[in-house]
């Protein structure tokens, strides 16, 4: 009689824990300093083929790489900016299809990364979500983004690493709660990527549920709330989303995460031009801001093609961050990167898509 033989599901490396892979090697007889050898290749070495960990016995080797697998996604495009920049698209086992970028900035190496397939806010002025949002990434999915643009910088012969990890991507983060805080945990493990907590910002369009269970997690994370509008009807006019989740529900959960954690929470304005740049709105903004300890990232709109938002003039941005300033509000103007490629979030993708 014939046996099939049922082939055994591979554990995906970077979806685990230093603890979840000392349990499963483990799990296989080897001795712990066995699973300390596998991340040193990985994490110090940034070695992903079993073959090439030469310490490792081949039976070893060969026993990792039937079980484990290592990154597995593919960049299926690069766009490179002159200011330093680097944008990839990156595609996964089953189809996903994300974006992340590499953000230099004097010592700081940011990855910009996503958490969803699309995004279901459908901001009126995003790419990312014009088509909706078409699935969860997985923790190792998100986790892989980081590996994508370390093994770039590693091939321009660079020592420089990922420090920094925003969750500013594709999708909205705490819509995929779970798998997006078991990548932040792989990524501050000390024996993983030893990314500090206070170098990681989670950016929401604002859940209060899942703000306030945020607080709860024990990590000092940077919370970002995408507010875009000083008021409810504005704001419901500019993100539908926000018709679930009141504004007033959101800033008081915010309260709550600064409470819990010390951190101040950081509100980002993308500056549309003549829709909520006016000095009203500017003013109605630093009302807003003396209710909580709070600052603000003033971010100039990277137009998208076929929407009609448009950027904003020097002159009105200025204006709008001297009126919070004189408010007293710590206002910043964020940087603009990546003009000359397709730097607004989901853009890329979204050109892929089309073509």
């Amino acid at each position: 009689m014939d046996v099939t033989i049922e082939p055994v599901e591979k554990s995906r490396f970077f979806g685990l824990l230093s603890g979840d892979f000392d349990a499963l090697v483990a799990g296989w007889g080897w001795p712990r300093f066995r699973a300390r050898q596998v991340r040193q290749w990985v994490y110090t070495k940034e070695t992903l083929s079993p073959d090439q960990m030469t310490n490792l016995s081949i039976t070893d080797r060969r026993t990792l790489g039937e079980r484990v697998d290592f990154a597995t996604a593919r960049v299926i495009q690069r766009q490179s900016s002159s200011d330093g920049t680097e944008k990839l698209l990156l595609g996964f086992a089953g189809g996903a299809v994300a974006e992340t970028v590499l953000i230099p900035d004097a010592d700081r190496r940011t990855a910009c990364v996503s958490s969803q397939v699309g995004c279901p806010v459908g901001c009126r002025f995003c790419a990312s979500g014009v088509d909706g949002v078409k699935g969860n990434l997985s923790a190792e999915q998100i986790v892989e983004q980081v590996v994508a643009i370390n093994a770039m910088l590693k091939r321009a012969s660079s020592s420089d690493r990922v420090n920094h990890v925003v969750f500013m991507g594709m999708g909205e983060p705490l819509a995929n709660y779970d798998a997006v805080m078991r990548a932040v945990r792989i990524l501050h493990d000390p024996d993983c990527f030893n990314i500090g907590a206070r170098k990681i910002t989670i950016s929401t369009v604002g859940v209060p549920a899942k703000i306030r269970a945020l607080a709860g997690e024990q990590l000092p994370l940077n919370l970002a709330i995408s507010l875009h509008a000083p008021n409810e009807a504005l704001r419901r006019e500019l993100i539908p989303w926000a018709e679930h989740f009141p504004m007033n529900e959101i800033l008081d959960a915010a309260r709550h995460y600064f409470d819990r954690t010390g951190r101040e929470i950081t509100l980002e304005y993308i500056l549309l031009a003549g829709v909520n740049d006016q000095p009203q709105h500017a003013r109605e903004l630093s009302r807003l801001c003396r209710t909580l300890r709070a600052n603000v990232n003033l971010i100039r709109y990277n137009p998208v093609e076929g929407l009609a938002y448009q950027r904003p003039g020097s002159a009105d941005v200025m204006a709008f961050q001297t009126i919070l300033r004189d408010a007293g509000v710590n206002a910043h103007v964020r940087k603009s990167r990546g003009r000359d490629i397709d730097a607004a979030c989901g853009q890329l993708r979204r050109r892929a898509q089309m073509a």
